[in-house]
C-alpha cells in the first residue's frame, strides 16, 4: 500500500510540475506589453508565425530610457527584414509583432526573460527590461512555408534558385499593390540566400528552407 501511496504522490506531483511549466510559459507570453501607438485605417494582412516582414524598431532600456539600438542608423538605415517568430529577432519581439498592420506603430515592453536575459549582451545589462518603438513597413506571405516553397519552386527540382525567389517577391508586392523597383528585390533575395543557403551553392533546398522542421517536400 505505502508503495502505491507513494507511485499515486509522485504522480500528482509530476502533473503539478507539469501544470506549472505551462502557465510559466503562459505567463511569459503575456508579459510582453503592447501598446499601439498607430493603426491605419485599412488593414488587408495582419503578421503573423512565418510571415516575411519589414520593420524600423528602436531599442530603449525601461530603467533610464537610454537607446541602445536604432534600426535607421544600423546597416546603413534600411528597415530590418526577417521571418516573425522563429528566433531572428529576441523572443519578446516575436511574440508582441504578431497581429501587426501595414502601416501600424506599437511601443512593446519586453522583460528580461524574454530579451537579453541574466546576462544581458552589450550594450544591454543584465536581467533589464527593454522598449522597443516599432514601426511595420510590410508583410508578405510566409516565405518560410511549405505552400510558399511549392509556390517559388516553379520547375519543381525541390530547390529554389535566385531567379525563382525574386520571381516569387515581384508576384507577393504587385498582388498587394505596393510594386517595388529591381534593387530592392535584389536586397531581400540576397538577405534570404545569406541566411537560408547554408553551402553557398546558389540554392536553396527544402531541407535549408524549412525552419519549423516540417517533413520533407
Amino acid at each position: 500500500m505505502s508503495k502505491f501511496i507513494f507511485l499515486y504522490c509522485s504522480f500528482i506531483l509530476l502533473q503539478m510540475l507539469l501544470l506549472f511549466v505551462v502557465a510559466s510559459e503562459d505567463d511569459s507570453n503575456s508579459e510582453v506589453k503592447i501598446e499601439v501607438v498607430f493603426m491605419p485605417s485599412e488593414c488587408n494582412q495582419k503578421s503573423k508565425k512565418g510571415d516575411l516582414i519589414n520593420v524600423h524598431y528602436d531599442g530603449y532600456l525601461a530603467e533610464d530610457g537610454s537607446q541602445f539600438y536604432c534600426s535607421r542608423s544600423d546597416k546603413a538605415g534600411h528597415p530590418q527584414w526577417f521571418v516573425l517568430g522563429v528566433g531572428q529577432v529576441i523572443k519578446g519581439l516575436d511574440v508582441g509583432m504578431v497581429d501587426m498592420c501595414p502601416g501600424e506603430k506599437r511601443k512593446i515592453t519586453v522583460p528580461s526573460s524574454l530579451g537579453f536575459g541574466e546576462k544581458g549582451k552589450a550594450p544591454v545589462p543584465p536581467n533589464a527590461t527593454l522598449v522597443f518603438e516599432v514601426e511595420l513597413y510590410s508583410v508578405s506571405r510566409g516565405p518560410r512555408s511549405m505552400e510558399a516553397f511549392q509556390e517559388i519552386d516553379l520547375d519543381k527540382d525541390k530547390t529554389l534558385t535566385k531567379e525563382e525567389v525574386k520571381h516569387y517577391l515581384k508576384l507577393e508586392y504587385e498582388r498587394t499593390g505596393t510594386p517595388k523597383d529591381e534593387p530592392f528585390y535584389e536586397k531581400i533575395m540576397a538577405d534570404i540566400f545569406r541566411k537560408s543557403d547554408h553551402d553557398s551553392n546558389g540554392l536553396i533546398t527544402s531541407k535549408e528552407y524549412n525552419v519549423y522542421e516540417h517533413d520533407e517536400l
